[in-house]
């Protein structure tokens, strides 16, 4: 009679079987939960530029004749710290200057890429050109810059929390 007290397999390899069927599920799995995590940031990838891109022109872009309503509409895009700073800047010193001295700046991406993405945060890096008019300077005035911008994903939606100048 066998170890198993039966005919059939014995204890020893039915127990190995059993153990190469667990790591095998182990590995498995593994392999999925890291085909779901790049996925997830290769989606964060072209998600988030986009974001970033026409986050950035919301942002630094506005005419003096519509800027209290582009100021709101570019803070909608921003995360609730960023979000404050920028509120606070534009309404303070921006929105009076750009309406005293009728300013308008155009802003244009040229060239953008990811630096960092994960499902919930990525970086970006843009090249912005922007155009400047106001009335003591008709003459339009350009500037080109490199912007660093880091986004959050809060529920589905890719958001600035932070933008800077590089």
């Amino acid at each position: 009679m066998s170890p198993t007290g039966k005919k059939g397999v014995p204890r020893a390899l039915a127990g190995a079987l059993v153990a190469v069927a667990v790591v095998l599920a182990a590995v498995v799995g593994w392999l999925a939960y890291g085909k779901l995590q790049d996925n997830a940031a290769e989606v964060a990838r072209t998600d988030a530029v986009k974001a970033a891109e026409e986050q950035a022109v919301a942002v630094l872009a506005y005419s003096y004749d519509k800027v209290d309503e582009q100021v709101a509409a570019a803070a909608e895009g921003l995360t609730g710290d960023f979000r404050e700073e920028y509120l606070n800047l534009m309404n303070n010193v921006i929105v009076p200057g750009a309406k005293e001295k009728s300013i308008s700046v155009q802003a244009v991406v040229q060239s953008s890429s990811i630096v960092s993405a994960e499902a919930d945060h990525a970086v970006a890096m843009l090249f912005v050109n922007t155009i400047s008019t106001n009335s003591e300077f008709p003459e339009a005035v350009s500037s080109a810059s490199r912007v660093r911008v880091e986004l959050e994903n809060e529920d589905g939606r890719w958001l600035v929390s932070r933008l800077g100048p590089i």
